[in-house]
């Protein structure tokens, strides 16, 4: 590596590490990161991956489950999956015979890393030293299902000088929409092309069928801090008028939040003469109030549910993926940050979109709605081509 900018980023990354180093350790006692942190910051069992084949890199649970289509088409290479999430590496080990791990920090890649016959990064997962190393070992680099958020554009820009360097060792990128292929190409990327969102390729199912509980159900998916408190308090509304029976569900977004959100839908059922259940010790789906805490068991939940109220969009997380309450043809309802998910909703008919108090009055109007529905589709057709060409080597 002869780019002097590769050796002061590199001592840069090494001084951010030992600064961080007390919030890391602190943080790594902590249930959401107490295995991702010591895998990626202190390598702990974070080999390198065993055998060259095709890597990908996807960040957290969407990204990981998207890469489903792609994976499909690996007959075969090796399939080496990276992560940056618990939720993510539970997605990704799934997938059979993939090797798994957590991405190490930027400072150990020029020595974990090893040469790959392909590298496939999703998103928005931009770190200089992934791409220069590949570079360096002679591994080909594909930027896949690409987009830059008009709210981060500007902050792209004032960074040009960095990304032009970053994307000068990308061989490929295959972004969403026209507009990420601008914003791309104005950051000085090359082999830009537009193929859509992979995601609209995902094979959604259930991994579980339930019975459906008798009346109208309301599902609450991938909630955060928060928002819990607000779809419960507009479902208890909802029951005031609704003549018929009803049931709420919460999956909450991430597991370590289970045992609060338990004590706080304990604590409403019984101010309220409400029946509550905990998913994991009854599977009860047919009390007012469930707490699915159980990973895995979003798309189940979904397949029995009416109405699908989407976490992450009342409080400033930038919302969750809608296709897949949309496979299930549930009833969507969702917050109005969803600055994350733009591009997928852009695809998806029958969507309300509420402030906190209006959630309700949403229920009521749902009822008269038509299912939510997606009507466009993605070329996977240059991907496939690419993956064909690596996959035999």
């Amino acid at each position: 590596m002869r780019d002097p900018f590769f050796y002061l980023y590199y001592l840069f990354s090494v001084l951010l590490y030992i600064a961080a180093l007390p919030i890391i350790l602190y943080l790594s006692f902590k249930p959401k990161y107490k295995k991702s942190l010591p895998a990626r910051f202190f390598l702990q069992k974070t080999p390198r991956f065993k055998k060259e084949g095709i890597w990908f890199h996807a960040c957290s649970l969407g990204e990981a489950k998207a890469l489903s289509p792609v994976i499909e088409m690996i007959s075969q290479a090796q399939v080496n999956i990276s992560v940056i999430t618990h939720t993510g590496f539970s997605a990704a080990s799934a997938y059979k015979a993939a090797q798994v791990r957590y991405l190490p920090y930027e400072l150990f890649l020029p020595f974990w890393q090893t040469k790959q016959r392909l590298l496939i990064v999703l998103e928005a997962e931009l770190w200089y030293l992934l791409f220069a190393v590949a570079a360096s070992k002679g591994t080909k680099t594909l930027l896949l299902n690409a987009r830059i958020s008009e709210r981060s554009y500007p902050k792209y820009l004032k960074m040009r000088w960095f990304y032009s360097r970053l994307l000068r060792y990308v061989d490929h990128v295959y972004v969403q929409s026209a507009v990420d292929k601008q914003r791309f190409e104005a950051l000085g990327a090359k082999n830009v092309k537009v193929i859509g969102n992979i995601k609209l390729a995902q094979k959604i199912s259930a991994t579980k069928e339930y019975i459906k509980p008798g009346g109208l159900s309301i599902v609450g998916g991938s909630t955060h801090e928060g928002e819990e408190k607000i779809i419960l308090e507009a479902f208890l509304e909802f029951k005031k008028v609704h003549r018929g029976k009803l049931h709420l569900s919460i999956v909450p977004r991430h597991p370590e939040r289970f045992e609060a959100v338990s004590r706080m839908m304990q604590s409403f059922a019984e101010t309220n003469g409400l029946r509550f259940s905990r998913f994991s010790n009854t599977q009860d789906l047919e009390a007012d109030l469930v707490l699915v805490d159980r990973m895995g068991e979003l798309n189940n939940m979904y397949a029995i549910s009416d109405i699908a109220v989407l976490g992450g969009a009342f409080a400033p997380i930038g919302g969750h993926n809608p296709l897949e309450p949309v496979a299930f043809r549930c009833k969507i309802i969702s917050g109005k940050q969803i600055f994350n998910q733009n591009e997928l909703f852009r695809y998806v008919k029958n969507v309300q979109f509420v402030e906190p108090e209006e959630l309700c009055e949403a229920f009521a109007k749902a009822l008269e709605m038509a299912p939510s529905s997606v009507e466009e589709k993605v070329d996977l057709h240059e991907i496939n081509k690419l993956i064909k060409e690596y996959d035999n080597e």
